[in-house]
């Protein structure tokens, strides 16, 4: 088990990253904070090293992307009706930048994860990999289709560039 005080820097350093990548994936303050407070929890009893702060950074994404699914795939997500109106984070969001946000979130998941970590959180094709455990190429092609999908949808030239 960390320390308190080990716990509470890694809160106070990826706090804002992990509730960005929960936020994207549940599009719910509530469920966000949720999760949110589950993954700290097993970083707190996680007794594994990490090599540098990268490896740990790397681990929470991993751990927060995965807890988000698992939320999702929930008995209780599944029979229940999501709130539509819950856009807490709407006024931050440009409203230049909202359609693009919203077209990222509308493409299939396989293309949405990467584009996210990619231009949203400034991951490289080869630590998304490491992330999602995908090869490097695989990211790469992932992230070629995701562009031209956003490209078709949001008619622009330069996506991506």
């Amino acid at each position: 088990m960390r320390s308190e005080e080990e716990v509470n820097r890694a809160v106070t350093t990826y706090a804002d990253t992990i509730r960005r990548v929960c936020f994207y994936h549940l599009k719910n303050q509530a469920d966000t904070e949720d999760v949110f407070q589950n993954v700290f929890l097993k970083y707190m009893l996680h007794d594994g090293v990490f090599h540098d702060a990268e490896h740990e950074k790397a681990w929470l994404l991993r751990v927060a992307i995965n807890d988000c699914k698992d939320f999702l795939k929930s008995f209780f997500r599944r029979n229940t009706v999501p709130m539509q109106a819950v856009m807490e984070l709407e006024a931050e969001i440009p409203r230049d930048h909202q359609d693009v946000l919203e077209a990222v979130l509308a493409l299939p998941k396989r293309y949405k994860d990467v584009i996210y970590l990619h231009y949203y959180e400034g991951y490289t094709a080869n630590e998304i990999g490491q992330i999602l455990g995908k090869k490097e190429n695989t990211v790469y092609s992932l992230l070629s289709r995701g562009r031209g999908m956003l490209k078709k949808e949001l008619g622009g030239e330069g996506i991506g560039e």
